[in-house]
């Protein structure tokens, strides 16, 4: 039987976050050259800088009906590979109240850009490979028939569970003075040959606070505020595709990008249904570092 690294402490909470911000604050970090979305579930066309690292912690705690609240966290190490290439390695974890502590998996994620200049619509083509149990509760999309009680049993159940699953997305994003629309149709398949198709979506909508830049770095500029919402949530599958036995959420986001690089997200998202948790607690923050790749280059090349 297949088996996750399992934890019994909530050391696994402050290690991987420490982790993901001692290495951001160690390496130096140019100020950014494009805000940072607000976003947390929805994804925008905008790909990572060719040589940036961008290093993000978020954390999420949810309410439970007739089981246990839980907090969620996870860490992402995003890359840009070429203009047209970003990939991102996900780490995940959850502790839920009352019971236990887990790693509950990894998510290994591409998005390729469809088109090298701007369009209308701005299309990037997303893959993901996820190698996760069923104690994975970081809800960082609602899928096929997802539901606030499959989070409901015990860990010792739930990771018993490991599931090999391919997500794919079509990203559609356009940007007009200081608005940014984004759609995000998804389909997952798990890779065990019975299980069908499962669809979802997530839509989101932001704007900068100030679209003319100050002419000296500043903290509390409007132009370093996006504010927006999201709505995201499960379309069944193709067994019975529809909104029967879904879950779906409506959440503001804010995202503050500081002038050091470092952007700070919240987002308190709202269930609209009974399937749906009635609450969902989001927070981040992340750093990019400019220019990773070159300095990674020549630390190689000086020990040849």
């Amino acid at each position: 039987m297949h088996t996750l690294l399992y934890v019994e402490t909530t050391n696994l909470t402050r290690i991987l976050a420490i982790a993901a911000c001692v290495v951001g604050a160690l390496l130096p970090s140019a100020t950014a050259s494009a805000q940072e979305s607000p976003y947390i579930v929805t994804y925008d066309h905008y790909l990572e800088e060719p040589g940036n690292l961008d290093i993000e912690w978020f954390s999420l705690f949810a309410t439970q009906r007739e089981g246990n609240d839980f907090h969620a966290f996870w860490a992402e190490f995003e890359y840009g590979v070429k203009a047209w290439w970003t990939t991102e390695l996900y780490l995940d974890g959850q502790t839920t109240f009352n019971d236990s502590t887990l790693f509950t998996g990894f998510r290994w994620e591409n998005r390729f850009k469809l088109f090298k200049r701007e369009h209308v619509v701005n299309p990037v083509l997303y893959v993901e490979y996820e190698q996760i149990s069923d104690a994975d509760k970081i809800l960082k999309e609602i899928e096929g028939h997802d539901v606030q009680a499959d989070q409901a049993p015990p860990n010792s159940i739930l990771a018993s569970t490991i599931n090999h699953e391919l997500e794919f997305k079509l990203l559609l994003s356009k940007t007009w003075k200081g608005w940014n629309v984004a759609v995000n149709p998804l389909m997952t398949k798990n890779l065990s040959p019975n299980d069908p198709l499962e669809f979802g979506y997530a839509i989101g909508v932001s704007r900068v606070l100030g679209q003319k830049a100050s002419p000296n770095a500043c903290t509390l500029c409007p132009e370093n505020f996006i504010v927006g919402a999201e709505l995201y949530g499960g379309l069944g599958d193709t067994e019975q595709f529809g909104l029967v036995d879904t879950s779906h959420y409506l959440a503001p986001v804010m995202a503050w990008n500081l002038p050091s690089g470092w952007t700070v997200r919240f987002s308190p998202g709202f269930g609209l249904n009974g399937n749906s948790h009635r609450l969902l607690m989001r927070a981040g923050i992340s750093r990019e570092i400019s220019g990773f790749g070159d300095r990674v280059s020549r630390i190689f090349e000086g020990r040849q």
